[in-house]
């Protein structure tokens, strides 16, 4: 059972930035008051590369969100991505004990489809119902009270590196988080901007984040396939790093500003101030230089998507089209791109569902973050974890919470 005085903490862990954002569930709304983001170092295609960078990013991440919210947060549900994940289909059946499908019956079932030989370093993440068979009836998703003799599921399998998860969750101890549970990321954006429609027509989101591109298809209202990719966002910074001869923090800087997908979108005078190396002077250049230096990686970071989905045999599903989230989500005429190689409609996915600091959140790179939020909503993993406003403004002022971000506030000023 949910609890009203519940707290709910999402942390996504991602290569270029952690990010926490915290709600607390009330009369089943789940309201949003506090996000906490900070840059995140010690990760590489979604794994976990230098323990002590990414326990210190998680650390101030979850500083920012404790200020922002006034509470305490001690444990969270966490997103996993990177290339060790991997997903299959399977499918079990069993007799029906009492000639009606009970929760037992849809336990052994479930449990019978994934009794399959899995290798010693990767352990299960996800177990997902995609439909049940009550003899010859398919396309059953409830099928508990149905008359019948043989019940048949259908599963979606995720499973994980060990050595990976454990790294992850090992990460959040040492900061002072306990994990509640591991959400595969691609899953937990998916419950933040796709539609119970575009679920039921046929989706694919696509979560392009810094070090991975995040794949999974959605048809007549479950999941059929995952996939993550290893390359993303940040293979487009470190190409405008090298074409136009400038730091990758301000590469960065400089996509997210003035990066354009599509370069015949571009004005013929627009012009951006480019940082130089070596305390060199800055340049100006043209805008559209930028844009023919971003063009070429888009073009394939989305066919190599593209083939990906193409290659599962789900490419026919997706009449609904493609939901994009993630960082490189924000890229201008991203969604016009990715609509030319897929053939379908395109949308920018921002997080939709929750009330509090709407606002705040309306953007794809928290998509993630908030939908694990809805994940751990929709699972029961709401509990009474013994905070209390005053307690975490308290913590805050006795911990030097808000001394050490006002110092990092005026770092970032001066």
């Amino acid at each position: 059972m949910l609890r009203e005085d519940g707290l709910l903490v999402g942390l996504d862990v991602g290569t270029t930035k952690i990010c926490v954002v915290v709600a607390k569930v009330a009369d089943n709304t789940i309201n949003i008051i506090g996000i906490g983001s900070y840059p995140s170092t010690g990760l590489r295609k979604g794994v976990v590369v230098n323990m002590d960078s990414t326990v210190n990013s998680i650390k101030k991440a979850v500083e920012e969100a404790e200020l922002m919210a006034g509470v305490r947060i001690d444990s969270c549900l966490a997103g996993i991505a990177g290339p060790h994940i991997k997903s299959f289909n399977s499918n079990g059946v069993v007799a029906i004990k009492d000639k009606e499908v009970r929760a037992d019956d849809v336990s052994r079932a479930i449990d019978a489809a994934k009794a399959v030989a899995i290798p010693a370093d990767r352990e299960l993440i996800h177990v997902i119902p995609q439909e049940f068979i009550v003899d010859d009836q398919d396309g059953i998703r409830e099928p508990i009270g149905i008359s019948g003799v043989r019940l048949e599921v259908k599963v979606h399998i995720v499973t994980g590196n060990v050595s990976s998860t454990q790294n992850i969750k090992k990460c959040c101890k040492l900061a002072g988080l306990t994990v509640d549970d591991i959400v595969l990321a691609q899953l937990a954006s998916s419950e933040a901007t796709l539609t119970p429609e575009e679920k039921e027509i046929g989706v694919a989101l696509v979560d392009i984040g810094g070090g991975t591109s995040d794949i999974a298809v959605f048809s007549n209202g479950s999941i059929k396939y995952t996939s993550v990719l290893p390359f993303g966002g940040n293979n487009i910074t470190n190409d405008i790093a090298i074409g136009l001869r400038t730091p990758l923090e301000e590469a960065e800087k400089i996509k997210k500003k003035f990066g354009c997908a599509y370069s015949d979108m571009i004005g013929a005078n627009e012009t951006i101030d480019v940082p130089s190396v070596g305390g060199r002077k800055p340049r100006t250049l043209m805008r559209k230089t930028l844009a023919d230096i971003i063009e070429p990686r888009v073009e394939e970071i989305t066919s190599l998507i593209y083939e990906e989905i193409k290659k599962s045999g789900s490419e026919k599903l997706l009449a609904s089209g493609v939901v994009l989230t993630g960082g490189c989500a924000n890229l201008e005429g991203m969604a016009e791109f990715v609509e030319n190689i897929f053939n379908l409609p395109a949308r920018k996915g921002s997080p939709i569902g929750v009330s509090g600091l709407v606002d705040v959140v309306n953007n794809p790179i928290y998509a993630t973050g908030v939908g694990l939020l809805i994940h751990g909503f929709k699972s029961g993993k709401v509990k009474k974890r013994g905070f209390d406003q005053a307690r975490g403004i308290t913590k805050m002022f006795s911990g030097n919470i808000l001394l050490n971000r006002m110092r990092d506030w005026f770092k970032e000023i001066f």
